[in-house]
């Protein structure tokens, strides 16, 4: 096990852009801790970047909406591997249906809520110290163009992505004065699990959401945020959207 490298923790990392991100910088020699509510992903996660890479990977299994997990799984890491961790990429997050405003369904209200901004703040809280005791560290906020502008019948997820942007931008000047750095990354629209939690399995809106366009994959984001990771010490990328080459902003596309 590389023991003696640097530590990157991921949470959501059972699909999508968390799990492509723990694949990314574990191929890049890095250490991993993944989190994520379906253990038997992460198990199978871990057992496959171990038998490629060869490096250390640890799983925390919680949820992160509940706070007493979250405080209780960070808690559970090592001194040693605490003073290695270097990176935070805040990544668990999701859209639960699609409606207007006031047709909305209040359960999936409240997940976008607790998920989006509320486990977010919860595990940036308990990672922040060792950061600060490190004297370093950086704070990849996972966000999405529904962070940047609205659209039809996204309200809440759009207002939960916009407060992550914000996050972003309080944090970078919270943490400024103990050098750790905050990058927001807002991607389009990117083919993942995403559409299929929001649509809660309808497959004919899952396929419609990505016809006619090729939309971005995880590799993109994740390949972007070691990009990130990667630039010197005295370089922050604050503020960062990634789209499709067919996407113009959040609505506007080139389908063919």
């Amino acid at each position: 096990m590389q023991n003696d490298v640097k530590y990157i923790l991921i949470t959501g990392a059972t699909s999508g852009f968390g799990e492509a991100t723990a694949i990314e910088f574990s191929k890049m020699g890095w250490n991993i801790i993944v989190t994520g509510r379906r253990n038997d992903r992460l198990r199978q996660l871990k057992e496959n970047l171990i038998k490629k890479y060869k490096n250390d990977v640890i799983t925390l299994n919680f949820d992160i909406r509940n706070q007493n997990e979250v405080i209780h799984a960070i808690q559970s890491l090592s001194e040693d591997v605490k003073r290695k961790t270097h990176v935070l990429v805040n990544n668990a997050g999701l859209a639960s249906g699609r409606s207007p405003i006031d047709e909305g369904n209040v359960e999936d209200w409240e997940q976008m809520i607790d998920t989006n901004i509320k486990g977010l703040l919860y595990i940036t809280k308990e990672v922040i110290p060792i950061f600060k005791n490190n004297k370093s560290g950086h704070i990849i906020n996972i966000s999405s163009i529904a962070g940047k502008e609205n659209y039809q019948d996204g309200n809440v997820y759009c207002a939960s992505k916009h407060a992550v942007d914000s996050l972003s931008n309080s944090m970078r000047i919270d943490l400024l004065k103990h050098g750790i750095k905050v990058t927001n990354i807002a991607p389009g629209a990117a083919n993942t699990e995403f559409s299929i939690v929001r649509y809660k399995g309808d497959l004919n809106k899952v396929n419609a959401t990505y016809e006619g366009y090729l939309p971005l994959v995880a590799q993109d984001i994740a390949e972007t945020i070691y990009f990130v990771c990667s630039r010197p010490k005295h370089v922050t990328i604050n503020d960062l959207v990634i789209m499709p080459s067919a996407q113009a902003n959040a609505t506007l596309f080139n389908k063919l």
